[in-house]
């Protein structure tokens, strides 16, 4: 097969299944009940693509179960509104008014008082969990990142077969060591994560990476979203990430770089699971579930 015919297949395959997207309302992992407490906030004030009412009701019904309060957050970013929020949740967030296609440069999704504004609000005790997808929303959320020493790629990450769908495991020095995934009394053992199609970048010297990539994946960066050939400029995602934690201050940042894995689709004709409802990810959950209790401080 030729490189450019693989690539429009890569395409078509991708565009029919990852942008036909709606929540699996049957997924329901086994999971203790009414165990945490605390109240999430979910950003639904930045043109997000994924929402707790759309496609990231099973994130919620995930936490819900779990024990905790999720709400969404319809505000702007201010010093005001975020004084009575613990824990925070951004996911895909565009400009206001972004429409496809998508091409670079991409807007950001917040004015520079609102970077501030979280950053201030993160280092004074609140904790951000910050998804930042392929583009365009990474490019959406690079100046966000880059306020708190994380570096994104307005990108698609893929195997060398030009899949985005990667899985983390120990046997392939992918998934990192840390309580996280290791387990101990406060968080669930993980043996595996599997991610859908997403961005890789650098993170700062005082972040952990959980979701570690290798010189193996490669790093694509399209002028127009989902639209790939010979130009295409393209680096191998040596020593970067796909999922980080790191203390800030006296808060706390959970950055990762796709979504899907968080929540249960259903997408394209032929209704194929894309996230925790897939076999091959039956233990994202847990990661979810560790990284909002690490984000409240246990």
């Amino acid at each position: 097969m030729g490189m450019r015919l693989s690539i429009i297949i890569f395409l078509v395959f991708n565009c029919l299944v990852f942008s036909q997207q709606v929540p699996d309302t049957l997924y329901t992992p086994k999971l203790e009940k009414g165990k945490y407490t605390g109240v999430v906030y979910v950003d639904e004030a930045h043109n997000n693509f994924h929402t707790i009412n759309n496609r990231f009701l099973p994130f919620a019904k995930v936490l819900r179960k779990a024990g905790y309060t999720v709400k969404s957050f319809a505000h702007k970013f201010t010093n005001h509104v975020l004084d009575t929020v613990t824990t925070l949740v951004i996911s895909n967030a565009l400009s206001e008014n972004a429409r496809g296609p998508f091409v670079v440069p991409t807007k950001s999704a917040f004015t520079n008082k609102e970077v501030i504004t979280i950053q201030e609000w993160v280092h004074n005790g609140g904790a951000l969990f910050l998804i930042a997808d392929h583009m365009p929303f990474a490019g959406a959320s690079v100046q966000l990142g880059k306020a708190f020493g994380f570096t994104f790629y307005d990108s698609f990450l893929l195997d060398e077969n030009r899949r985005g769908i990667i899985d983390f495991t120990k046997e392939n020095k992918m998934l990192g060591n840390h309580e996280l995934v290791d387990g101990n009394e406060h968080f669930k053992k993980i043996k595996k994560i599997r991610t859908f199609t997403g961005q890789a970048f650098k993170i700062p010297s005082k972040a952990l990476a959980i979701l570690k990539t290798t010189e193996k994946l490669i790093v694509h960066l399209p002028d127009t979203m989902w639209r790939f050939n010979e130009k295409t400029k393209r680096f191998p995602a040596k020593e970067l990430s796909q999922g980080a934690v790191m203390k800030y201050g006296k808060g706390r940042i959970a950055i990762f770089g796709e979504a899907a894995m968080f929540t249960a689709q259903l997408a394209g004709p032929n209704q194929f699971k894309v996230g925790m409802n897939s076999e091959e990810a039956s233990e994202n959950y847990k990661l979810l579930l560790n990284i909002m209790n690490w984000l409240s401080g246990k």
